[in-house]
């Protein structure tokens, strides 16, 4: 890392952390990304609690086509309004023009209700609760690693049910399923909360989505769920027989979770020395460094093999390469690997090593008879102490302000806003002149219990919002 204070010039740190702790990098098409070892590794931790917990609530793994024939998207208005300045088509394969232009998918909504038409016929079909884990393509003018790139990767969720209480029930799961996701593996805190009707997804009745503020005080929207309108299913012909003989049309949700959770794993918890990464989500939660001389090697290395059966339980790598141990510290921390582990001949020879956290530095000499245990207690600390850091940092970003004058000013000292909100669009239009936006309505009110009044307007507050510039 050059020295790029992370706090002052947080878009050039975050740039020189993704590609120096080779995370990825852009590939040679513009606004694509190749995800490196390294970056991979954390995405299948993250893929694989996330995959459990999705079967362990009832969905199916299924894998749909890429290609999805352009006149499916023209079956519902509002969705293909929604995504058209994203798509990119394919026009030509085989050598000729195709009859139909075919869309690379930038979501599965259309391909997956064309099949569910072919599979609900009747109540006894569902629900129909599926999940795909694949790539989507969505045309991005301001490409970013991992925040916004024009081929990303994620899971979507797409279920349809009897009731559309079935429907709410499972929109609201996932989010919540979501939600523990990014504070329990993660450590990262989110306000939840329902779309405004402007920002929810194309299609959708409503969207729930999970927010998170970034130390520079902008919102990153980490994930959604949409309880979809039912007007997919008029337009893919999806209709069964329900318990009284007589035909209906189901109701619909979806959901998705993508790579995105990367960057802000970056911004939430990284530091002017690079990555800090949560041992529940670190590729390596330890790192051994072996403080070697020539003559003293064996000893060291034969330590260090014991320790490795010992902390068997643990994700650990064993730097033994030539470099030096300043290089080694220095890279680890760039890695933000949890813990690292110093070891030389005198430790082995007084049965001990030291330690080193990397979320504050501390130091801390143990005896290696105890290190399974101690090392266990760290590190449920540390990921304790990055979630706390993490909520004190998000607190102190968001301001209570109830007047649209005074939104600049809290603006520019790069914080969020909480207020209220009455509902009409125009005083929502009214934040574009900031470059900021509703993330999410917090709470709902009715007329008779609320006193406080629209941040734009005169009228009654009906909504508690955060609001936020975003990325």
């Amino acid at each position: 890392m050059s020295n790029l204070p992370k706090i002052s010039n947080l878009s050039d740190w975050y740039n020189e952390v993704v590609t120096q702790a080779e995370l990825a990098c852009h590939g040679p098409v513009r606004g694509t990304m190749v995800i490196r070892p390294y970056g991979c590794a954390v995405w299948e931790i993250i893929q694989k609690k996330l995959d459990e917990r999705i079967k362990a609530t009832g969905h199916q793994n299924a894998i749909f086509p890429l290609l999805i024939p352009e006149s499916f998207l023209h079956k519902e208005a509002e969705h293909v309004e929604g995504f058209s300045p994203e798509l990119a088509v394919v026009t030509h394969a085989g050598g000729k023009k195709l009859e139909e232009p075919l869309v690379i998918r930038p979501t599965s909504e259309t391909i997956i209700y064309s099949m569910f038409a072919q599979w609900i016929k009747s109540w006894r079909d569902l629900p129909l609760k599926l999940n795909q884990w694949a790539n989507v393509v969505r045309w991005e003018m301001r490409p970013r690693l991992f925040l916004r790139t024009t081929e990303f990767f994620w899971q979507e969720g797409h279920t349809a049910h009897e009731t559309a209480l079935e429907a709410d029930t499972e929109a609201e799961l996932m989010i919540n399923e979501y939600a523990n996701l990014l504070q329990k593996l993660l450590a990262i805190p989110v306000f939840m909360g329902k779309k405004s009707n402007s920002e929810k997804f194309a299609g959708a009745e409503y969207t729930l989505t999970c927010e998170a503020i970034m130390p520079d005080g902008k919102a990153l929207q980490m994930c959604t769920s949409h309880r979809i309108k039912q007007q997919f299913g008029t337009a893919f012909k999806i209709q069964f027989q329900d318990k009284t003989g007589n035909l209906a049309y189901p109701y619909y949700t979806s959901w998705g979770f993508t790579t995105r959770s990367i960057g802000a794993l970056i911004m939430m918890h990284g530091d002017d020395k690079g990555l800090i990464l949560p041992p529940n989500v670190a590729p390596y939660q330890i790192v051994i460094i072996p403080i070697i001389r020539q003559d003293t090697k064996e000893i060291v290395m034969a330590c260090v093999a014991q320790l490795q059966k010992d902390l068997k339980d643990f994700r650990v790598y064993v730097d033994d390469t030539d470099e030096r141990p300043g290089a080694k510290f220095y890279n680890w921390e760039l890695k933000g690997v949890p813990l690292r582990l110093e070891i030389g001949a005198r430790d082995v020879l007084n049965e001990e090593c030291t330690l080193v956290s990397r979320a504050n530095s501390q130091k801390s000499i143990v005896k290696l008879a105890n290190i399974k245990t101690i090392i266990s207690d760290i590190l449920l600390n540390l990921q304790a102490e990055l979630l706390e850091r993490a909520q004190t940092r998000t607190h102190n970003l968001v301001k209570d302000s109830a007047n649209l004058d005074c939104f600049q000013d809290i603006l520019e000292i790069n914080s969020a806003i909480r207020t209220y909100w009455c509902g009409d669009h125009k005083c929502e239009v009214q934040l574009k002149r900031y470059q900021a936006s509703i993330r999410c309505i917090l709470e709902s009110f009715t007329a008779n219990n609320i006193e406080h009044k629209c941040f734009a307007c005169s009228e009654l507050g009906l909504n508690l919002v955060l609001l936020a510039k975003s990325y």
